[in-house]
């Protein structure tokens, strides 16, 4: 296990960002992370056996933690709204399936997406500053997320600055997930490391920190647009470090696994970590969310297998 020994009081956590050294000499005194026992556990976490109450249990509340996802460069109107009426009645042949979180979109698309699910209760979250790099001025991007806002946004989810990151210049990124999280309004925000790019788990630990000082309301992995996405042993890391800044600051804050998370056994194994690591309270969609286009599919299918006994099979559902 990867637990913190060496963790600061709210008190001192009041004083890490007041300059750069201060942030870095807190970011690098941060426990380093044992990889192998953080892959052990995960690993060991993943073999839990959960059937028949438990299984139905958890395929419905994994489908009211998705946030249905497009973002490719030829998405259309037609295509964002076929996506929302797919979050607000997943399974049409069956209406007691929850709806899912959200759906997320490109800014552009935002309006199209508010109107596709009104009155539905699911959210419409929209990806923002110069998605996926994150490569463009400050400006620029907080242009972006007030597009998105002034648009009907509910949830933006924003990319840190990982070349400022990995260069060591954590009052940047700092400094600009703050200027994010001003431009965001009521909308809540969701940084994403892109954890694949960060190379060590001390790094992963080191920006979970990081985002949650400067105001998150989630912490995200990935974009899912790189080779490495959510893992287990990464989003374990995650729930760990919004356990304990919980612990210190009394602050809750959500974690957002995206990328590679396809199929419903997948979705029950994060889910068993939830429970495990972070607890119950985060067994929420307003506080655990998984970024996904394809995972909805199959947990429909595992549904309708457990209601009728027969699995359905791919026809069954949409393809998105």
């Amino acid at each position: 296990m990867t637990m913190p020994t060496t963790a600061p009081t709210a008190n001192a956590l009041a004083d890490v960002t007041a300059s750069d050294s201060t942030l870095r000499r807190f970011l690098h005194g941060l426990p380093g992370v044992d990889a192998v026992g953080l892959e052990a556990r995960a690993a060991s976490l993943g073999t839990r056996s959960i059937k028949t109450t438990a299984k139905a249990y958890a395929i419905d509340l994994a489908i009211s933690m998705v946030d249905l996802t497009t973002l490719e460069g030829a998405d259309t109107p037609g295509k964002v709204r076929a996506l929302g009426a797919k979050a607000v009645l997943p399974d049409p042949t069956d209406r007691t399936a929850p709806t899912t979180a959200a759906v997320c979109v490109y800014p552009d698309m935002v309006a199209v997406a508010k109107q596709a699910v009104a009155g539905s209760g699911v959210k419409v979250a929209s990806v923002a500053t110069a998605f996926p790099a994150g490569r463009a001025a400050l400006g620029v991007k907080l242009a972006d997320v007030r597009d998105a806002v002034a648009a009907g946004a509910d949830e933006v989810d924003m990319v840190i600055d990982r070349g400022a990151f990995l260069a060591g210049r954590y009052l940047k990124v700092y400094d600009e997930i703050v200027a994010v999280k001003e431009a965001c309004g009521d909308a809540r925000l969701k940084v994403i490391f892109e954890t694949g790019e960060l190379s060590t788990y001390d790094n992963i630990r080191r920006a979970s920190w990081l985002g949650m000082l400067a105001g998150a309301d989630f912490i995200k992995t990935s974009t899912g647009k790189v080779a490495v996405n959510a893992t287990p042993a990464n989003t374990l890391l995650m729930l760990e470090a919004v356990r304990d800044f919980r612990a210190q600051t009394g602050v809750q804050v959500g974690v957002k696994p995206a990328g590679g998370i396809r199929t419903s056994k997948d979705a029950i194994k994060f889910l068993v970590l939830v429970n495990e690591t972070a607890g119950e309270d985060w067994l929420d969609n307003h506080w655990f969310r998984f970024g996904a286009s394809s995972l909805l599919n199959d947990l429909l299918m595992q549904r309708q297998k457990l209601a009728t006994g027969r699995y359905s099979g791919p026809d069954y559902v949409t393809v998105d």
